[in-house]
């Protein structure tokens, strides 16, 4: 199960149920036709590898990340069960 936070301009930013043991800081995925790429959401949104995508791509995504902080982090506490 990949819960899709939310979507932008066809990317979906998702997180993948089995994010490790222990599970890994809270972070977001970027997909799209089949290449991915992961965003670290905190001190600051940072990438953490990229699969394909041009430096243009990911430059214009983080301030899209940097909006959507608060939601990620919020679907990701309800979906893992952490506490606020």
């Amino acid at each position: 199960m990949s819960p899709v936070v939310f979507r932008h301009r066809g990317y979906r930013f998702q997180f993948y149920a089995n994010e490790g043991n222990p599970r890994e800081p809270t972070h977001i995925h970027m997909v799209k036709d089949g290449i991915d790429a992961k965003f670290w959401l905190w001190p600051e949104v940072t990438l953490a590898y990229n699969d394909g995508f041009d430096a243009r791509t990911i430059r214009q995504m983080i301030p899209i990340i940097e909006a959507q902080r608060g939601t990620i982090e919020t679907v990701w506490n309800d979906f893992f069960g952490e506490a606020d």
